[in-house]
C-alpha cells in the first residue's frame, strides 16, 4: 500500500511538472505579454551613432558612398529631443556649401543625418510598440530552444505579410516572401530579432525588379521600456539595368 502511495505521488509530480513546462513553453504568449509591459516611458538619454554605406551601379561604373554622424537623443515628459554637436553641424554646413558649388559633391554627413528623422528613431527608443505592430500582421509558425549571448533562449519564427508594405509598393509586387525571427529570454523579453523580406515584380509594364531587405535588432531595457541598442538595415534592389545596395547601422549608447 505504501509503495502505491509513493507511486501515485511520483506520477502526480511528473504530470504537474510536464504541465508546468507546457505552460511555460508558449513563447508566443510570453512574447506578447512582455511587449505589453515594456511599452513604458522611463526617461532615456543616449548618444545615437549612424553609419551609412551605399553602392549604386555595377562594375567599374559603380559608385560607393559612406558616412557617419551622431546626435544626442533624450526622451522624457517633454517628448523626444535631439541635440546636434557643433562639429557635426559644421560638417553639414560645409557639405551643403560644397553641393551649392558642385551638385556632384559627396555629402557623407548629410546622408547619415537623414537617418535622424523621428519616424526612424522612434522604433529604436520605443521598440516594443514597433515590434508589436509587425507581429499584428505576421503569422506565428514555430518555436524552438536556442541560445543568445551564451544564455538559454527561445527563437520564435513568424511569416510576415505583404501588408507591412505601403499600398503604393504592393501594387507593383508579384511575388513576396518574408520571415521574422525573434529571440526571447525566459520571461518572454525580446533579446534580438531578424526580419528578411524578398520581393519581385514589374513596374510601368516593362521594368522588372527584385528587392531584398533585411533588418536585425539587438534589444535592451531602460526601466520599463524596450529599446533597440543596435539596428542594422541592409537593402538590395535591381531593375532596368540598375543595381543599388545600401546598409545603415544605428547604435544607441545609453
Amino acid at each position: 500500500m505504501q509503495a502505491n502511495v509513493h507511486l501515485r505521488r511520483a506520477m502526480l509530480a511528473t504530470i504537474l511538472g510536464v504541465g508546468s513546462q507546457l505552460a511555460h513553453a508558449d513563447g508566443h504568449s510570453d512574447l506578447k505579454a512582455a511587449l505589453e509591459r515594456l511599452q513604458g516611458h522611463a526617461p532615456l538619454k543616449a548618444q545615437l551613432e549612424t553609419k551609412t554605406w551605399r553602392r549604386a551601379g555595377e562594375g567599374k561604373d559603380s559608385e560607393e558612398t559612406s558616412g557617419q554622424a551622431s546626435v544626442a537623443i533624450e526622451d522624457g515628459p517633454q517628448g523626444m529631443q535631439l541635440s546636434y554637436g557643433r562639429e557635426i553641424l559644421a560638417r553639414m554646413d560645409a557639405e551643403a556649401r560644397a553641393v551649392a558649388k558642385n551638385p556632384n559633391a559627396k555629402t557623407p554627413t548629410l546622408m547619415a543625418a537623414r537617418e535622424f528623422a523621428p519616424n526612424d528613431l522612434r522604433p529604436m527608443i520605443s521598440a516594443a510598440g514597433e515590434l508589436q505592430r509587425i507581429l499584428d500582421k505576421a503569422t506565428f509558425k514555430s518555436e524552438k530552444p536556442d541560445s543568445y549571448g551564451g544564455k538559454p533562449a527561445r527563437v520564435l519564427t513568424f511569416e510576415t505579410s505583404i501588408e507591412t508594405l505601403s499600398d503604393r509598393d504592393r501594387k507593383y509586387i508579384k511575388d513576396f516572401d518574408g520571415a521574422l525571427h525573434v529571440w526571447i529570454g525566459q520571461d518572454g523579453t525580446p533579446l534580438a530579432s531578424r526580419m528578411v523580406q524578398n520581393a519581385s515584380g514589374r513596374a510601368f509594364i516593362v521594368i522588372t525588379f527584385e528587392a531584398h531587405n533585411e533588418e536585425q535588432n539587438v534589444y535592451g531595457l531602460v526601466g520599463d521600456r524596450l529599446v533597440a541598442l543596435r539596428r542594422e538595415n541592409k537593402n538590395k534592389a535591381s531593375g532596368a539595368g540598375e543595381r543599388d545596395e545600401n546598409k545603415v547601422v544605428k547604435t544607441l549608447q545609453l
